[in-house]
This record gives structure tokens, sequence and C-alpha cells, in this order.
């Protein structure tokens, strides 16, 4: 199992540790891709697989990872895109970058904006990372993140506020 990194307050690097022996005082990062159709706007999510640890079924941005060491953030993202969602070449722009304590982790989180073409780009999931994924309309999602926030990662609500979607 790789190792993750574990950074302090300020995101710099103070240790490595197994995923499994991370704790809710270790802060690791994440890297996640808000992915939108280049013409309509609409907006892809993925539901978590129901078989994972943390946050099962629950849905979320296009795709996100913990990252490794030796990674970058920006490293890390393409992996998992292309892993948890079948795609390559996308054109990443960095976005924010927050730090999230959802009561059950601490972790920064840097966020990827991408556009593709919804009609042309074919998504592949994981089928061990990933149960199901859905193009929406941003008011759409607007509108259930806010009525059904149970539906959605912890952070997922804060996510929209970051990436002025909300």
């Amino acid at each position: 199992m790789d190792k993750i990194i574990i950074v302090d307050k300020d995101d710099q690097p103070i240790a490595l540790k197994r995923y499994d022996e991370a704790g809710y005082q270790d802060i690791h990062r994440v890297s996640a891709l808000w992915l939108t159709d280049a013409r309509t706007g609409d907006c892809l999510i993925t539901q978590r697989k129901w078989t994972k640890h943390h946050d099962p079924g629950k849905w979320m941005a296009a795709a996100s990872g913990t990252v490794d060491k030796g990674e970058t953030y920006q490293q890390n993202m393409v992996k998992e895109i292309e892993e948890e969602i079948g795609l390559t070449g996308l054109s990443l722009a960095a976005g924010p970058k927050e730090f999230v304590d959802d009561g059950q982790h601490k972790f920064f989180v840097q966020w990827f904006i991408a556009q593709t073409d919804k009609d042309k780009a074919v998504i592949k999931i994981q089928e061990e990372e990933v149960e199901a994924y859905a193009w929406v309309n941003k008011t759409e999602l607007i509108k259930d993140v806010t009525e059904n926030p149970d539906k959605y990662v912890p952070s997922m609500r804060n996510a929209l506020k970051i990436l002025r979607v909300l």
C-alpha cells in the first residue's frame, strides 16, 4: 500500500503514513476535479462505491484522490481522472485550494477545473471506486445539494461555494 503525505497547517510535508494508519489528527492532501460540459455547463458528478469505508454511496465531484508519496497535486489528479472516469488529455486549470475538516478527516484539497464535450467524452468508471456517474444541470445540482445534503460527501456544499458554483 502506498504511503500518503501528511502535512502541517501550512500544507508543508511532515511525515508519510499508510492511509489506513492516518488518523483524524493527521492532515493529508487531496486533489479533486470539477468537470463541466463546455456547451451546456452541466457538471459531471460521481457516486462513491457502496463498499467504500468513508462516505459509501455519496455523490461528489467528477474525480478525486489522496496524494501519494512522490506525487504532486497535479500528478495525482491526472492519475485519478484516468483511473476513476477513464478520461485523458483534459486541459486542467488549477482552481482554489482549501482546508477541509469534515469531522472525520482533515485535508487540503487542491481543485482542478476542466471542460469537455459531454457528447464526445467516453466515461469509463473504475468499478472498484465509482458506483455511478451523472451529468447534471448546475441549477438542479445546487438545489439537490441544498435539499438533500446527505446524498453528498460532507464537503460538497462548501466545495460548490469555493468553486463559485453556489
